[in-house]
Parts: structure tokens; sequence; C-alpha cells
């Protein structure tokens, strides 16, 4: 079934994930591996949950509750930058410090992956790494995912590695070319 397998779901934000997204949101350790510069409050959050369709056309993004099989939060995915016309997609993934380690990030990261390269027909992720954060380019790389390219001073303390993962599909038909 599309979006989970024998460990885990990936579903739709919920009201009731508020404060697990107002943790994961203000946890200022994680901040310099990204765009993140000021805490949320539960409103913007709340806002959020309330704006948001779950259509990633529609709202240009797509942010995804990771579930283990017994129904505990996780940690979330997103796929965010999306761009229909291009066939593209960035990729951001939290998971909740007492889930890692476990093997749940590349699970959801395989889950999203089929959902966009086999039902969104997107034909590439990317995620955009800080050069200092090594667990996270560990883990894309873990994740079969290639470092494609460096954006030299992107943050202000850290050049950032690009990560990418292009449908297999693809990669088959460019290699059959040349």
């Amino acid at each position: 079934m599309l979006l989970q397998n024998e460990h885990i779901r990936l579903r739709k934000v919920e009201p009731q994930d508020l404060p697990f997204l107002y943790l994961w949101e203000n946890d200022t350790a994680e901040w310099g591996s990204g765009d993140t510069h000021n805490p949320l409050s539960q409103k913007d959050l709340r806002d959020y949950i309330e704006r948001s369709t779950g259509d990633v056309y529609k709202d240009g993004q797509l942010r995804l509750i990771i579930e283990t099989a017994e129904g505990t939060t996780a940690g979330c995915i997103d796929m965010y930058d999306f761009d229909p016309h291009n066939r593209r997609s960035a990729v951001g993934i939290y998971i909740d410090s007492a889930f890692r380690r476990k093997g749940i990030g590349q699970e959801a990261v395989r889950l999203l992956e089929e959902y966009a390269f086999c039902f969104l027909h997107v034909r590439m992720l990317y995620s955009f790494v800080a050069a200092a954060n090594k667990k996270s380019a560990h883990f894309f790389a873990s994740c079969a995912w290639q470092q494609v390219s460096t954006l030299p001073y992107w943050l202000q303390n850290s050049d950032v590695f690009v990560y990418q993962r292009i449908t297999p599909l693809l990669q088959e038909s460019v290699s059959r070319e040349f």
C-alpha cells in the first residue's frame, strides 16, 4: 500500500500533531542546518495545519507525519519547492531524537520516493545538507542519494551539500542513451 509498510506509515498532518510540530520546529539545535531563524508559535503552526490542503499541487509542499506501526509519532518528512513542470521537489526530514538510528528515516525516505516517483511522476528529489551536518550527509548517502554539488557559503556558517535521488526509470533511460 502506498505511503506505508509493515513498520511505518506516512500520513497527513492533523491538529493533534501540534505539540510535536511545536517541539520539532523550535529545536534550536537543528536551526543551523537549514533556513529556520526564529521560533514558531503554536498559533503559527495551527494556522499552517488549518491552511494546508494536503495537496502538493495546490500547496507546493507536502508535510507528512511519520508514524510507527503502533501509532507512535516518530517524525515528519516534507516535500517542498514542489515543481510539477520540471518534475522535481526538495525533501526535508526530521526524526524525533527517541527514534533516531532505528531505520525509520530510511524507511520514510523509501516510501516518499515511491510516492513521488511512481504516483506523482516526479523525476528528481533533492535535499540541501549543511556541510557541518555529518549525520544528515551520512543519512542521505545511506539512502543511495548522491552528492551532486556543493554550494559554497550557502549558509552563514557553512557550505551546503546538495544530495539528489533521480527516479530509477530516468537513470535507466539516460544510461541507455549513451
